[in-house]
């Protein structure tokens, strides 16, 4: 299942904690077209890391079940000049992206890929809650791969509202605040034969953050 791209909820959970952390990218959901503050609609994209690992006092980075640590960026589907997603994916490659990327990049091609995550805690004036954020991404140092690197833990899961490829199992896996952005677009309306009331933007230049 192909996500091209081209030039979350309200409830308590654990949160990461701050610094650098060994992740593998295990999730990438398409969230649909939304209207952004300035009135543009973009194509945006989940992607989610589990993370591995010990923290500064030496526990696991792990939940109480046993499952990894897991962080999530919310990402306009652009890989335009000024791009978070393009800024992100040249950090996590070490190297720019070639004309011919740019025209059409797989963004399915990061999932079960390593990499290093920085995160950073930031607390939302909208609600007063403290979220774990990813700052940066990058590479996986040779040092650590030459140790090895641990088992993925999490099954990979790439979520499409392309109607040759999308899944009604994996969109129903999707936590309730996920399926209701997602039901809120205008993909997800066609799919489900709803009536789309205007069309979706030209997102090829359009960005909403401006940070293989």
């Amino acid at each position: 299942m192909a996500i091209i791209a081209s030039s979350s909820g309200g409830t308590d959970f654990q949160l990461a904690p701050a610094g650098n952390h060994l992740a593998r990218c295990y999730r990438i959901v398409d969230l649909g077209s939304h209207q952004n503050s300035y009135g543009n609609v973009l194509r945006k994209i989940l992607i989610s890391w589990e993370l591995h690992g010990e923290d500064d006092e030496g526990n696991p980075l792990a939940t109480a079940d046993g499952k990894p640590l897991m962080v999530s960026g919310n990402y306009t589907l652009s890989l335009s000049e000024k791009a978070t997603l393009r800024a992100l994916l040249e950090a996590w490659r070490n190297k720019p992206f070639t004309l011919q990327e740019l025209s059409g990049f797989d963004i399915t091609a990061l999932l079960d890929k390593w990499c290093m995550v920085t995160v950073v805690h930031e607390t939302s004036s909208k609600n007063q809650k403290t979220y774990a954020n990813i700052k940066t991404v990058a590479p996986v140092p040779q040092a650590i791969k030459k140790n090895g690197l641990p088992d993925g833990i999490n099954p990979i899961v790439s979520v499409s509202l392309e109607p040759e490829t999308f899944n009604q199992s994996l969109f129903d896996s999707l936590s309730d605040g996920l399926k209701k952005k997602i039901q809120e677009s205008p993909e997800y309306k066609k799919l489900a034969g709803g009536v789309v009331s205007k069309p979706v933007t030209d997102l090829t230049n359009l960005d909403e953050d401006v940070p293989f």
